[in-house]
């Protein structure tokens, strides 16, 4: 029995492409989410919070891509 879990890499959802991942900022707070853009809604899905780089790093990894120099 292994104390590491491996981590399943995500097939990016459909219509979205690794293009259409954006990272908001709210005006009032300051709190980031991450999440690809549904330019139809205009509003961001599968959207998790950003507390830190690491956490835009895992998100990219999450999905098998590589964040290079950030997300837009």
């Amino acid at each position: 029995m292994s104390i590491f879990k491996k981590q399943r890499t995500l097939s990016i959802p459909e219509p979205f492409s690794a293009e259409d991942i954006k990272i908001e900022s709210s005006i009032c707070t300051g709190e980031r989410t991450i999440g690809f853009y549904d330019k139809a809604a205009k509003r961001l899905v599968y959207a998790e919070l950003v507390r830190s780089e690491k956490d835009i790093i895992e998100f990219y990894k999450k999905y098998g891509l590589s964040c290079k120099g950030g997300a837009k």
